[in-house]
């Protein structure tokens, strides 16, 4: 597995269509100085794209026949450059979910790439083509891709599992706003109970080295909520110690691992006694409501 720091053109692509005011425009350019981030395995590679102020795009390429899948192109002409540096066939747009700051780039990138296959949960999810539910397959390139439904941040709230057949390299999930490092979202279209089964039954069901590309750079806050719920944790200190470093770089916080969010995510565990006893409650789910709903309060401190 290499890791490597890129620091390709900034170019924002912020057209009017975009329709943003000033202020809006000047806060989607603070993001400039946010560097993307080669993951590089021999059977696919994923690039981490900045977008807006704390957005990430990612350019998933099969390696084996040099075409690719974009997550969540708020962005397009961004994407069109990471496209052409890599010299890949751009087939198809994974969304997972139908907010602005995930979906609001769809329309724009089918005009600028023809013959996309768009693929998405929610009916309001622009530009759709492809709509998929729970455990539906496809394939980008030689790559696999699973579907995994997960209701609560908004009801159509789609994760895409990304797999290589006899590959030992680490899969990849595509969590959106769902599961962040250290986090999860807020609960705008669900419950607690589908927040559970989102995070519990379904993400943390998958393979524990399972690379995790989230929608946002929250990392820092979320680990300072963390730190609160559970103080003496020390995953969580060596955790937000390491993000610190990097975002003082410039250099994202993302990917994490399913097996690394079960050390230092509350929201993955909700059923430790030691988060149970911070939201006084001794059931997961409980548990879960009252950390959100806290969390959604929580004033961060700056250190």
């Amino acid at each position: 597995m290499l890791f490597r720091s890129l620091t390709g053109v900034v170019t924002h692509g912020l057209g009017a269509a975009y329709k943003f005011g000033p202020a809006q425009a000047s806060a989607a350019l603070l993001h400039s100085s946010r560097k993307s981030l080669l993951v590089s395995q021999s059977s696919m590679k994923v690039e981490l794209l900045p977008a807006l102020t704390d957005n990430y795009m990612y350019l998933l390429i099969d390696e084996e026949t040099k075409e690719a899948a974009i997550v969540d192109p708020v962005e397009p002409q961004k994407v069109v450059e990471a496209v052409k540096k890599h010299g890949v066939k751009l087939t198809t747009v994974l969304t997972t979910h139908h907010h602005w700051d995930h979906a609001g780039g769809n329309e724009k990138m089918v005009k600028l790439v023809s013959g996309l296959k768009v693929y998405g949960g929610d009916s309001r999810v622009g530009a759709l083509n492809q709509k998929v539910t729970h455990y539906n397959t496809f394939k980008v390139g030689s790559l696999n891709v699973k579907c995994l439904f997960t209701p609560c941040h908004t009801s159509g709230h789609i994760c895409y599992f990304v797999t290589k057949e006899s590959s030992s390299e680490p899969p990849a999930v595509f969590t959106g706003d769902t599961l962040f490092i250290a986090g999860c979202g807020k609960f705008f279209e669900g419950t607690a109970d589908e927040m559970y089964k989102a995070l519990i039954e379904i993400l943390g069901r998958l393979p524990p080295e399972t690379r995790v590309y989230c929608g946002h750079e929250y990392t820092i806050n979320n680990l300072k909520f963390a730190r609160h719920v559970e103080p003496r944790n020390d995953a969580i200190k060596k955790k937000l110690a390491w993000a610190k470093d990097k975002y003082d770089k410039g250099e994202p916080t993302i990917p994490s691992t399913i097996a690394e969010e079960f050390t230092y995510n509350p929201f993955m565990r909700v059923r430790e006694k030691s988060v149970q006893e911070h939201a006084g409650h001794t059931d997961p789910v409980a548990t879960m409501g009252s950390i959100r709903k806290e969390k959604d309060n929580f004033r961060v401190p700056k250190n």
